[in-house]
């Protein structure tokens, strides 16, 4: 099972984005889903996330311009990222808990490998 993260890039400021996070293999299904952002310099930050309930929640830096949504039949989840300023400048992060089979209801995280997202004129 593999997690990708796709979709950085440069982007002008007021610009918009969005970042995908594609799990591969033989999985059930992606339960709950996070997404990260660490500046250089700075701690890794929680961005935005998906409960395994449903359920979205964002950090107050994003909130209103960042949209978590999820397609279950691709595996996929995406950051739409709107309104971009130069402080969204980061590398960006998922994380998912996955299930391996309907029968197996254990879940098992993974890290995508991050994508550059640099906001810049």
């Amino acid at each position: 099972v593999q997690l990708q993260a796709s979709g950085g890039g440069l982007v002008q400021p007021g610009g918009s984005l969005t970042l995908s996070c594609a799990a591969s293999g033989s999985i059930f299904s992606i339960t709950a889903v996070d997404w990260y952002r660490q500046a250089p310099g700075k701690q890794r930050d929680l961005v935005a996330l998906f409960t395994s309930g449903g359920s979205t929640d964002y950090a107050d830096s994003v909130k209103g311009r960042f949209t978590i949504s999820r397609d279950n039949a691709k595996n996929t989840v995406y950051l739409q990222m709107n309104s971009l300023q130069p402080e969204d400048t980061a590398v960006y992060y998922c994380a998912a808990n996955i299930r391996y089979t309907a029968r197996d209801k254990n879940e098992y995280r993974y890290w995508g490998q991050g994508t550059l997202v640099t906001v810049s004129s």
